[in-house]
């Protein structure tokens, strides 16, 4: 299709520079508002695609109105559909396409009253980024031909560091604020609730495997491919499933929350059996962890303010769990130290408070 200079043409060249600026913010090494940036500009070029389509097709009746027939007013100007009341008055976007975009209308909403600066939403939610930015050129090239594509102006992001050991991830998940772990549980909450084909669908997240190009390539060939699972065959299938075994340990489709984290108790039976004397009791352990402050006492103080290499705090379940750094600490605490039972609590009842620093 081809747009002379007009309405239609000024809103979907609007839309394309939100599109191409979400890109740039996600692809600077130095944003920490990346996710916030990139959301909130994708859904303003999805919107504006919208918006030229509508302009395109149905002239300019993309407005609220209110029953009276007069139209919905903002500072004097009309009102235009938000991007739900697009999709819905669109009504052709497939399953997928329309759950992918529902996530980021929701997840901006959220994170628009929150402050996010941790880059562990970054990785979260990155195959859900990249099926956003997928969808947005296969609906534009859809609306308006192939003239408009801009994969050519988009390029894969270059990465600094290796792929993260778990010991990484799991100290990086560690660092949850009330906000980032509500953001998170949203995000796991959501993808629990689609069925298995939208879940897997490419069109509602985009999930790669990045495999280094060591030998036997063509000098030629470009540095990264993109495989589409649908266009496999079995046999192909099959060695892909192999392959993220191997790279994963198992093969797991599950999110979800407190993986590698323990109970209470638990911290008691696993530092037991490092221990001869197997003294460690539960309430030897309350003392320890009021002793060394990794966690505030029940109802009193923050319960997020934890030393979160050792503790975390469990918003829905309003409880705590530990990390196996507690209890590597606390069998090395209990052995080295000198400390007795008894003396521990008696340092707990006088109120005296240890640096973990100086016993790790």
């Amino acid at each position: 299709m081809k747009l002379r200079k007009g309405k239609t043409k000024s809103i979907l060249e609007a839309s394309i520079d939100s599109a191409l600026l979400a890109v740039e913010i996600y692809n600077k090494p130095r944003t920490t508002f990346r996710s916030e940036g990139f959301i909130s500009l994708m859904v303003m070029a999805w919107m504006r695609l919208f918006h030229a389509h509508f302009n395109a097709t149905i002239g300019d009746k993309f407005y609220y109105k209110r029953r009276s027939g007069r139209y919905d007013l903002i500072d004097g100007e009309r009102k235009a559909w938000e991007l739900a009341t697009c999709i819905k008055e669109y009504g052709r976007l497939n399953a997928a396409v329309e759950s992918n975009l529902n996530f980021f209308i929701k997840l901006r909403n959220k994170i628009s009253h929150r402050h996010i600066e941790k880059r562990e939403v970054d990785t979260l939610i990155f195959g859900e980024c990249q099926s956003l930015l997928f969808n947005y050129e296969t609906q534009l090239i859809e609306f308006f031909g192939d003239d408009f594509s801009i994969n050519e102006s988009l390029v894969y992001s270059l990465q600094f560091s290796q792929i993260r050991t778990k010991q990484q991830e799991l100290a990086s998940r560690s660092a949850l604020s009330q906000d980032l772990a509500d953001i998170v549980s949203f995000v796991e909450k959501y993808r629990n609730s689609l069925d298995d084909d939208t879940y897997n669908s490419l069109q509602y997240s985009v999930k790669l495997i990045q495999i280094p190009k060591i030998s036997n390539t063509n000098r030629a060939d470009a540095a990264v491919e993109f495989v589409r699972w649908d266009t496999l065959n079995q046999e192909d299938k099959k060695a892909y499933e192999k392959l993220n075994v191997i790279i994963k340990d198992k093969t797991v489709k599950v999110e979800a929350a407190n993986v590698g984290r323990i109970k209470p108790k638990e911290v008691v039976r696993r530092v037991n059996m490092h221990l001869p004397a197997h003294h460690l009791t539960q309430n030897l352990h309350t003392a320890l962890y009021k002793i060394f402050e990794i966690r505030p006492t029940n109802g009193e103080g923050d319960p997020f303010e934890t030393n979160t290499k050792y503790c975390i705090y469990d918003e829905p379940h309003n409880d705590y769990v530990y990390q196996d750094a507690w209890v590597d600490f606390l069998v090395h605490f209990l052995q080295s130290s000198g400390l007795s039972p008894d003396k521990i609590r008696q340092l707990y009842r006088s109120g005296k408070k240890l640096s973990v620093t100086d016993y790790q």
